[in-house]
């Protein structure tokens, strides 16, 4: 595989040569397994290096900000000290303080006029806006993209006026006119810079007494740009205070008592501290710095969004307090503790609202936002509250599919138990270990069957629905779900209870409603001509895919040896075998379905002609033989290979009525009598 790290590979030229080396599919097949997997190594080994090197810069980052900031900030401190003071110094200086004087007051004159123009451009570009923006500084103005809180969709273009104490908030039109939204208090909102993610970039969180609102900049200096404005405007007056004369400088108490205590006291006169003075000193000491911040930095990492450092530092800080030669050691550990646990809590409530909130309408992504909450959750040991929210999210999503899926005419019965069955494999994948919420898993699927099965009586069981639909309706369901015992999950016998009363009251109509149908046509009694020839031939095709052969009963080009209601009730009960059949493969239905049969098959026997009607007994004592020989038998066997039961009631009938069947009545002849001898 050292050809693929070449500088000058080629494709064309590696493929003729593989192409001549091997022999015949099976050498190819190898081949290209090997360099799948080859590719999946260098994959792997890539995801690794990036990992390994974005832990690294992360790690020296954090290095950097704890050890090296406080140092910053002290050499920044002192700075600002030595700048005051040299500043003192040269207050004497005329020719100083004018030209300083000169520059402040240009300085002051182009901050006017700057606000002049921006107070003028917002009252003449912003409909209904009515505040008073005189003696206000501007600071920055600029379109942002304000973003859905939970799927960071685009919602609305807003334009920012920003100034030292309101910060005015307007909205784009279409022709591009401005529209007044709200005006807040700087100094009353919160600033949160949001992480990258893949779908979305350069996205602040500004915090405001109307709630949570994300807006997104075009570009990165646009969006550090803003955070720098809003914290400017948050901290204007005291920034403008210094300005107004020098920082008074703290007296050095050290050194003072170090030269008062050398002066006036000799070595055997120095009193020495006493053990209860010293103590405190060195057990504040022995606190280590990034315990006695960790309060404050969990804060921060679970406003920035990150989650998981947030609670890796609350797991390192519970266990470091919890030993007990540490306890003994700190005073303030107590404090520290009830101050974590707080912001455990907190952390809980937040990832707590982020899994309720990832609901969507589509299932999938509803399950791929919540699994990043949800493994912090369960790190957590929070895995009752965190099951019980993902499975009202889950609940959500499947009944918003099963509506949109009832609306367009699609299949539901498949697409619910798909969600179902996804949600159970990441449910249990991710409660694997917690036997407790494996129960509520099924409780949970129970509550959901009942409420499919609900929807199912009601849209598609309804009054005077047919045997065909109940059929297939039935066997839908049916289908998708034996595929959740795959997992360990067998609901089938449930869902057959939950139907049960429904098809039965459905088939019990559906066998009067038949039985009302037999014999209400008029039967003349006679073999059945179809005319023509490609009617016969069609009939005894479509009678053939039913199962039973026709072809012994033809007489001449056009006829069957038998009446139109024998032929028609021989293709509608053979239909009929079928459907119940389907429906059979419950064991809950199969004593109903077996009377419905039977009843059915017993009045289309008893058909009898009318008693004023010439018709050879022959012929109707033909026709019922060959329901009994014939259709009866086959009947039987469809229903069995259909439903893989016996059909007990029908061989019973079958057996009762191949007893009876007696020799043919001879036909009738007429006897002629004369008087010639």
């Amino acid at each position: 595989m050292k050809v693929f790290d070449d500088f000058n590979f080629s494709v064309d030229k590696y493929t003729k040569e593989l192409t001549r080396e091997c022999v015949g599919g099976s050498d190819l097949q190898q081949r290209k397994k090997e360099i799948e997997s080859y590719n999946e190594q260098t994959s792997a080994t890539l995801k690794q290096t990036c990992k390994k090197n974005y832990m690294q810069f992360i790690q020296t980052a954090k290095e950097i900000s704890r050890k090296h900031l406080s140092e910053m900030y002290q050499l920044s401190h002192i700075l600002i000290e030595q700048r005051n003071i040299l500043a003192t110094m040269s207050d004497g200086k005329t020719s100083n303080n004018l030209k300083a004087d000169s520059v402040e007051a240009e300085n002051t004159a182009a901050e006017d006029l700057e606000n002049s123009h921006a107070t003028r451009a917002v009252k003449e570009m912003v409909q209904g806006f009515n505040g008073n923006l005189e003696g206000k500084t501007f600071l920055n103005e600029g379109a942002l993209i304000e973003l859905d809180g939970n799927d960071y969709r685009p919602i609305q273009r807003v334009f920012f006026f920003l100034f030292n104490d309101v910060l005015i908030v307007c909205k784009v039109k279409h022709d591009k006119r401005l529209e007044f939204l709200n005006e807040y208090d700087p100094k009353k909102i919160g600033v949160i810079n949001i992480k990258d993610l893949d779908g979305v970039k350069n996205a602040i969180n500004i915090i405001t007494p109307d709630g949570s609102k994300i807006y997104q900049s075009i570009t990165a200096a646009g969006k550090s740009e803003w955070i720098e404005k809003l914290e400017e405007a948050f901290r204007f007056d005291q920034q403008k205070k210094p300005k107004k004369g020098q920082a008074p400088q703290p007296p050095n108490r050290n050194k003072s008592q170090q030269q008062s205590q050398s002066k006036n006291s000799t070595p055997e006169k120095q009193v020495l501290p006493s053990p209860s003075e010293s103590e405190p000193k060195s057990l504040e000491d022995e606190t280590p710095e990034w315990l006695s911040t960790a309060s404050e930095e969990i804060q921060t990492l679970v406003a920035q969004r990150h989650f998981e450092d947030a609670q890796t530092l609350i797991k390192r800080t519970l266990e470091f307090l919890r030993l007990a030669e540490h306890k003994k050691k700190l005073p303030q550990a107590d404090s520290i503790e009830s101050k974590v646990k707080q912001q455990e809590q907190k952390l809980t409530n937040v990832l707590l609202q982020e899994l309720s909130n990832s609901h969507n309408r589509n299932l999938q992504i509803a399950l791929r936002a919540a699994r990043r909450p949800l493994s912090i959750l369960v790190e957590m040991g929070r895995s009752r509250q965190a099951s019980a929210t993902l499975l009202k999210v889950c609940t959500v999503s499947l009944r918003v599919a099963q509506r949109e899926a009832r609306r367009n005419n699609a299949e539901i019965s498949e697409l619910f138990f798909c969600d179902l069955t996804q949600v159970a494999c990441d449910y249990l994948s991710a409660f694997e270990q917690q036997p407790a919420c494996v129960a509520a898993l099924v409780v949970w699927c129970n509550a959901e069957l009942q409420y499919f099965a609900s929807q199912l009586i009601k849209h598609y069981l309804t009054k005077g629905t047919s045997l065909e639909a109940m059929a297939k309706c039935v066997e839908r369901v049916r289908k998708p779900a034996t595929k959740l015992t795959e997992i360990g999950l067998d609901i089938s016998y449930h869902l057959e209870g939950l139907l049960r009363t429904t098809l039965e009251s459905l088939i019990e109509e559906s066998k009067q409603r038949l039985l009302d149908a037999v014999g209400r046509t008029e039967e003349s009694w006679q073999p059945y001509n179809l005319q023509t020839k490609s009617n016969l031939k069609r009939l005894l095709l479509e009678l053939d895919t039913l199962g039973i052969d026709m072809r012994a009963q033809t007489t001449g080009d056009t006829w069957l040896n038998l009446t139109q209601s024998t032929l028609v009730f021989v293709r509608h009960y053979l239909q009929l075998t079928e459907y119940c059949g389907y429906l059979a493969k419950g064991e809950t239905l199969l004593q109903s379905l077996e009377q419905l049969l039977r009843d059915l098959f017993i009045a289309q026997h008893a058909l009898k002609p009318p008693s004023d009607l010439a018709v050879d007994p022959n012929f109707v004592v033909k026709n019922k033989i060959f329901l009994v020989d014939n259709l009866l038998p086959i009947a039987i066997d469809k229903f069995r290979q259909i439903s893989g039961r016996q059909c007990d009631l029908l061989r019973e009938l079958h057996t009762k009525l191949a007893r009876q069947q007696g020799a043919p009545v001879p036909r009738q002849r007429s006897v002629y009598t004369t008087d010639v001898f």
